[in-house]
């Protein structure tokens, strides 16, 4: 005689959260395809020390430690998803706080065959991938599940563009704003 039947543990939507203007399309999307899969929504943001743990052990004297950190993660975390979802996203959620790289930790989260992970796929310069290692691509080898990557909102460009003009103190050029500001009149 069989034994009892393990309930069926829901659909999951893991998402990496950073608070980034891409990380944020990512969580917008993720949430939509939540709401039309049925699923649970996982936001993670993953969090580090800086100089990971052999230097967090290396500087007694460190000015913010592990917990401080931790907090500072959590907070980003809340302050995020609020801002997104200000009357919640519609959908089941369960937040995560994940101590470690950010690759990494959603590969694990993200961990059965049918979750689905959502990832940030922005556009990135030479300079930055050689610094910093690409989370959605760590993603796109290691994951056992299906990838989402979502694109950057075409606003995000634009949005740069203006952050570096500010940046450097330079002139905004506005008058193709002031036509499209303006309003046309009426046809009679």
């Amino acid at each position: 005689m069989p034994g009892p039947e393990a309930a069926p543990t829901a659909a999951r939507v893991v998402v990496g959260v950073s608070g980034t203007p891409g990380s944020l399309t990512a969580l917008c999307r993720a949430a939509a395809e939540a709401r039309q899969r049925g699923a649970e929504l996982w936001p993670v943001l993953a969090w580090q020390q800086p100089g990971g743990d052999l230097g967090a052990r290396r500087a007694t004297d460190a000015p913010l430690t592990a917990d401080s950190w931790e907090r500072l993660a959590r907070r980003t975390l809340v302050a995020t998803l609020r801002e997104v979802f200000p009357e919640g996203p519609g959908v089941p959620m369960r937040a995560l706080l994940a101590r470690g790289t950010a690759g990494r930790a959603l590969v694990e989260t993200a961990d059965r065959e049918d979750d689905i992970l959502v990832i940030g796929a922005g556009h990135r310069g030479q300079l930055h991938r050689a610094l910093h290692p690409s989370v959605s691509r760590y993603c796109l080898a290691h994951a056992t599940c299906l990838v989402l990557a979502v694109p950057p909102s075409p606003l995000e460009a634009e949005l740069a563009a203006v952050h570096r003009r500010n940046l450097w103190r330079l002139r905004l050029d506005a008058r193709h704003f002031s036509r499209e500001m303006t309003p046309t009149p009426p046809v009679a």
